[in-house]
């Protein structure tokens, strides 16, 4: 009886083996089919069957969509997104004066003509139309001193 389900075991086994294989060797030469159509395009038909592919995949050039979340590593500490964000570090800023004190106008625009090239007329209109940026694309350290000098004569001026 033993010999008789082992012959079964024997035969179903091995027809699942050449089903396996048939099956194997079918996908094979689909790829390989697949591969070697691939390879006959040119430069143009091989660009616009990339960007079909990632399109049908869900992929944008930006990355997965929303609908492909699932195909993003995923870190465990979620860090990965503040880096970054601390790799682009500002380093051109704009001093920007918000506002003044009607009394300390004139002290405003003698500090905003000494750092500047503007005449007193130039110099005097700018002040007047505040909130207003009075210098741009200034390194920290040299737009943090001016905001200090606006600051001790009673301006209020931000750095942006």
């Amino acid at each position: 009886m033993s010999s008789v389900i082992s012959h079964i075991h024997s035969s179903s086994l091995a027809r699942t083996l050449l089903s396996m294989t048939r099956t194997f060797c079918t996908r094979t030469e689909k790829l390989e089919r697949i591969a070697d159509e691939l390879l006959s395009l040119n430069k143009i038909e091989r660009f616009d069957y990339a960007i079909l592919l990632r399109h049908k995949m869900g992929l944008n050039r930006f990355g997965p969509a929303a609908s492909g979340a699932g195909l993003q590593p995923t870190s465990a500490g979620g860090s990965s997104a503040a880096e970054p964000k601390a790799a682009k570090e500002k380093t051109a800023f704009d001093v920007k004066l918000e506002k003044f004190d009607a009394s300390v106008k004139l002290k405003v625009i003698k500090e905003i003509r000494a750092f500047t090239d503007l005449g007193l007329k130039e110099a005097k209109d700018l002040v007047e139309k505040t909130p207003v940026v009075v210098k741009k694309g200034l390194p920290k350290d040299e737009a943090e001193k001016i905001l200090e000098k606006l600051k001790l004569v009673g301006a209020t001026v931000v750095l942006e």
